[in-house]
């Protein structure tokens, strides 16, 4: 089969490249799915670079999310059905025409799901509802964001007014208001802008910002910071900036601000599978009602991935970057 890997750890544009490797075959409880298709996630090309919180060994696979059609089955795996369409959100190396994948992770896709929303379904939209879970807020809270315009920054804005939940987004160009305004999120303030933080007070009315979601980095984190209230917590979801936080100790030390960090995988894993299963079925129902939509940017072929990785970081994009076989 062909399969996207890298023998060194570097950018994707650099070391990303498709061969050919024996096809897996199953083991006990597992199945081998054949990929249709697969989203390109920011941690996915960090993983590529070596410095996301897995390190895989060398030669590698890469991707984790896919949508693919259940190709063989395991010993003992009786729930799944050769020919049935499934999801995965966690299963490493599914940037490849086939994967082997535990059957109990696979969740199985309705037909009404077209491949380009069930490729995206689990990793991002299920951490941002778990991250909205893990924060405890009561109805009535308002919380603040950036990178308001990527993915877990849309999924975050569509999922948190089902439970009466304020969002308030900080985007970095003026043009990503209209942007969001256009898939119908609103409170959406650009930083890009003097005076930017009146804004922020005209649309809370002056209630207080019991939480902030840093997904940048950078000096980008500040901004977060600086408009929390007292005794709230700055939540560290992402770095896409870079790896260093610029935060303001005296906003930390006299308003006594919490800093915590967020790895969905680490949240998923120590979840009891009774909460994870709520989590997953309310999910399913804002996506059945179009509470949340999951748009697709670009659909590169696997010989294409370099460009693909190099698309997954272009200011502005819209929706998700995907791979297809």
């Amino acid at each position: 089969m062909r399969a996207i890997r890298q023998h060194t750890f570097g950018e994707p544009w650099d070391v990303l490249q498709v061969e050919d490797i024996a096809t897996p075959e199953p083991g006990p409880g597992q199945v081998r799915v054949r990929t249709l298709m697969s989203a390109i996630h920011n941690h996915d090309l960090w993983t590529v670079r070596g410095t996301y919180g897995f390190k895989p060994t060398l030669p590698a696979q890469a991707g984790t999310e896919a949508v693919g059609v259940v190709d063989a089955l395991g010993d003992g795996v009786e729930h799944l059905t050769i020919g049935q369409r499934v999801a995965t959100g966690g299963t490493f190396g599914v940037w490849a025409e086939y994967f082997v994948a535990p059957a109990a992770g696979l969740i199985p896709v309705a037909e009404g799901a077209t491949d380009e929303v069930a490729a995206q379904l689990v990793a991002m939209p299920f951490s941002a509802l778990a991250l909205l879970d893990w924060l405890e807020l009561s109805e009535g809270d308002w919380i603040i964001q950036n990178a308001a315009n990527g993915a877990v920054g849309r999924l975050l804005a569509q999922l948190a007014p089902s439970r009466g939940i304020n969002v308030i987004g900080l985007v970095r160009r003026d043009a990503g208001v209209e942007e969001l305004a256009a898939q119908g999120i609103e409170r959406i303030v650009s930083t890009e802008s003097d005076g930017w933080q009146d804004r922020v007070a005209e649309l809370t009315g002056g209630a207080k910002i019991v939480a902030g979601v840093d997904s940048v980095g950078g000096d980008a984190s500040n901004d977060v910071l600086s408009q929390l209230a007292e005794d709230a917590t700055l939540v560290i979801f992402g770095a896409m900036g870079g790896s260093t936080l610029a935060l303001n100790s005296g906003s930390i030390i006299f308003k006594n601000l919490v800093v915590k960090g967020f790895w969905g995988s680490r949240v998923m894993g120590s979840m009891a599978p009774e909460r994870r299963g709520e989590l997953l079925g309310e999910l399913l129902t804002r996506v059945s009602e179009g509470t949340i939509s999951l748009p697709v940017e670009a659909v590169y072929p696997f010989d294409e991935v370099q460009a693909a990785a190099k698309a997954n970081f272009v200011a502005g994009r819209k929706g998700k970057v995907m791979l297809r076989p």
